[in-house]
């Protein structure tokens, strides 16, 4: 299904980037530095292309409701090492967008499935499964992801707009200082406009966690 393609700008005034909101506006420009957005990252036929590889292996999984940590509902998931020469060139260019050259990369891409009834709870992930930094290209499906400081549920909330073919990269503060979640259909709106939330899929590359 092709959605169509949301348009946001920043208020008048405001100096943060386009893809970031918060009614805390000094919040919103201290985390930008450690949240990135590059929009249309990937081309829709490089979108199609990494479906393509992808989708077979869904096609064996069911939706799962229950998570070990309850972070997640509504998802399948996956790990993929082998891609065609297209492919790999894609993640090729995640790692030398998103890392430094001496980052040691988990040698698994890590593939979300989100259902459109789907939703990623406030969470931190772990230090055991991932280190400083996590990139993620977002397939199908436009989402917003919502980050709050840890430990403070009633923080006031920073909201991400990640739109389709978009790579986002978390590290540092936001990696470790702030839960983030991805909204679900009823709940995504940005600005006052809703971002329509259907399927997602995220193809995610991270760095070791420390030893």
């Amino acid at each position: 299904m092709q959605l169509r393609r949301h348009s946001i700008t920043c208020p008048l005034g405001t100096n943060l980037p386009h893809y970031l909101y918060s009614q805390d506006e000094a919040k919103a420009k201290n985390l930008a530095k450690d949240m990135l957005v590059l929009e249309d990252f990937i081309t829709q036929e490089e979108e199609e292309l990494l479906f393509s590889e992808i989708q077979p292996a869904f096609k064996r999984l069911k939706y799962e409701y229950s998570h070990w940590d309850d972070a997640i509902h509504g998802f399948r998931e996956t790990e993929k090492t082998n891609w065609s020469s297209e492919c790999n060139s894609i993640i090729a260019r995640v790692r030398e967008t998103a890392f430094d050259s001496n980052d040691q990369i988990m040698p698994f891409v890590h593939i979300l499935d989100l259902a459109e009834n789907g939703y990623i709870k406030a969470h931190v992930d772990s230090i055991k499964f991932c280190g400083r930094t996590i990139a993620g290209i977002s397939l199908l499906s436009a989402s917003i992801m919502r980050l709050k400081l840890d430990g403070k549920p009633d923080d006031i909330p920073v909201d991400i707009l990640l739109q389709r073919r978009s790579l986002y990269i978390m590290k540092d503060s936001a990696r470790y200082d702030y839960t983030h979640e991805i909204l679900k259909d009823e709940e995504s709106h940005w600005k006052g406009v809703h971002i329509p939330r259907s399927r997602r899929i995220s193809v995610i590359r991270r760095i070791e966690p420390s030893k």
